[in-house]
């Protein structure tokens, strides 16, 4: 859907390189769901992106924003609007465009459908961006929880499986390239149902290049991978965010919080448009969700109230999930806006 002739002409020859059919919609056409779903990809402009994201169509894979000169503040609303998972100038970035078309074309003829990946951030530090990318790999159907925190301690204590045998980052020998989601997940811890990639309490650094093959392994095997980024950006961090369908940014409704993720959210919008907010409360100054999201500049996916007891239970055992909690609910929330929405029942 182009209104520019130039970027459609771009489209056509770029499509004919990776052997694409493309189906030009009429400028101005109302986009209809089936049709939205039913593509391979989606390929807007500025115009179409902010006219599709008017009609609340569900988020899918391989939405593609296209612009012809260095995009500006609509484009890049219209993208987050419509949950794009990249924008591109062309004719620039055709060689990004062809990688999008082919791994487009190579999903669509899988049988299995491919995993979704979330990437989830905090919006400030301390609040809590760990502990919901666990909530959200609990409540998912078949989860990957990978740690990309060096300094986080590893996330293994936050589910109560420090103990439990695999391996953890530093054991992971991967220069990258295409390995087996079998193979993987074999080697790796599983707690309650949760495949687990963690990190050690000792010095390390996550390899980009093993993060890309494991997370492109866990999709294959059409698993949910969950990505606890941390807010120092690393080679891996970067990869794990520009590679997601789905960011997640975790704040809370106080001022700073809020100002602090507005910040991150500008930061994040040129590496992956595609991000939502959680909001966590209490507010203790009176301060909603809804306006935290509109300070962001963002959807709000969900928001939740403070839980009690929570730390004490992380203190002895580790985060269990009890299905009407506030996180919970919010998690399952989070899931429903990924293109393979899979969520599963926990145990209260």
């Amino acid at each position: 859907m182009l209104t520019e002739p130039a970027l459609g002409d771009e489209v056509d020859r770029v499509a004919a390189a990776v052997g694409a059919r493309v189906v030009h919609a009429e400028a101005g056409a109302r986009v209809h769901r089936k049709t939205w779903l039913a593509a391979t990809a989606v390929l807007l402009d500025a115009a179409a992106a902010a006219r599709c994201a008017e009609g609340a169509l569900p988020r899918r894979a391989h939405v593609i924003v296209l612009a012809s000169t260095e995009p500006g503040p609509a484009t890049w609303s219209g993208a987050v609007a419509v949950g794009a998972q990249q924008v591109l100038v062309l004719p620039g970035q055709e060689r990004e465009l062809v990688d999008e078309l082919a791994d487009a074309a190579e999903s669509a003829r899988d049988d299995r459908p491919r995993g979704d990946v979330v990437a989830v951030i905090g919006g400030r530090g301390g609040v809590g961006a760990s502990l919901f990318a666990t909530a959200l790999a609990q409540a998912a159907a078949e989860p990957l929880l990978v740690d990309l925190d060096p300094w986080g301690g590893g996330i293994d204590l936050l589910v109560g499986g420090e103990h439990t045998p695999g391996v953890r980052w530093p054991d992971l020998a991967l220069q990258g390239g295409r390995v087996s989601w079998s193979a993987v997940r074999a080697a790796l811890p599983c707690n309650h149902g949760v495949s687990l990639l963690s990190g050690i309490r000792a010095d390390y650094e996550v390899q980009a290049a093993a993060l890309d093959a494991v997370v492109d392994a866990a999709r294959r095997g059409g698993v949910t991978v969950v990505c606890d980024v941390p807010r120092r950006l690393t080679d891996a961090a970067h990869t794990a965010l520009k590679t997601a369908d789905l960011i997640v940014v975790v704040s809370q409704t106080d001022v700073r919080a809020c100002a602090a993720t507005a910040t991150v959210v500008g930061a994040l919008v040129g590496i992956n448009p595609n991000i939502g907010l959680v909001v966590r409360g209490p507010s203790p100054g009176g301060l909603r969700a809804p306006e935290v999201a509109a300070v962001a500049g963002v959807p709000l996916l969900a928001s939740m109230r403070a839980e009690p007891r929570l730390v004490d239970q992380l203190e002895h055992g580790g985060l269990r999930l009890r299905r009407r909690s506030a996180l919970a609910v919010a998690a399952r929330q989070v899931l429903t806006v990924l293109p393979a929405g899979r969520t599963q029942g926990r145990p209260a």
